[in-house]
């Protein structure tokens, strides 16, 4: 995704609300990552890989540029931001980037 999510008005933004649908997004995303907007005061973006064995992390500047990244392994990655602000309800996706998952 290409779209810098900070600009976009969060009513216009889909509301991540389980770790199963932030984990399902990331997979699918594939290579190129998802990204994930905390939309608290200072609006930070993020872009998850999901790998095998843990998470790359890559924070986000107001044009979608990396600023910094990271490999986290799960145990570590529970701890970050992103999840903190998806248990606070401010963690937001673009809505297009959100289709059903089969149950």
């Amino acid at each position: 995704m290409r779209t810098a999510l900070h600009r976009i008005p969060v009513r216009a933004l889909h509301l991540v609300c389980a770790p199963e649908d932030l984990e399902d997004l990331a997979r699918r995303a594939g290579n190129r990552g998802h990204v994930f907007l905390i939309a608290g005061a200072d609006r930070l973006a993020y872009r998850l890989h999901w790998r095998p064995v843990g998470v790359e992390v890559a924070r986000l500047d107001h044009r979608g540029r990396v600023l910094h990244a990271r490999h986290l392994p799960l145990e570590k990655f529970l701890d970050h931001p992103v999840l903190e602000a998806l248990h606070a309800g401010q963690l937001f996706t673009a809505r297009d980037a959100c289709v059903p998952r089969p149950r």
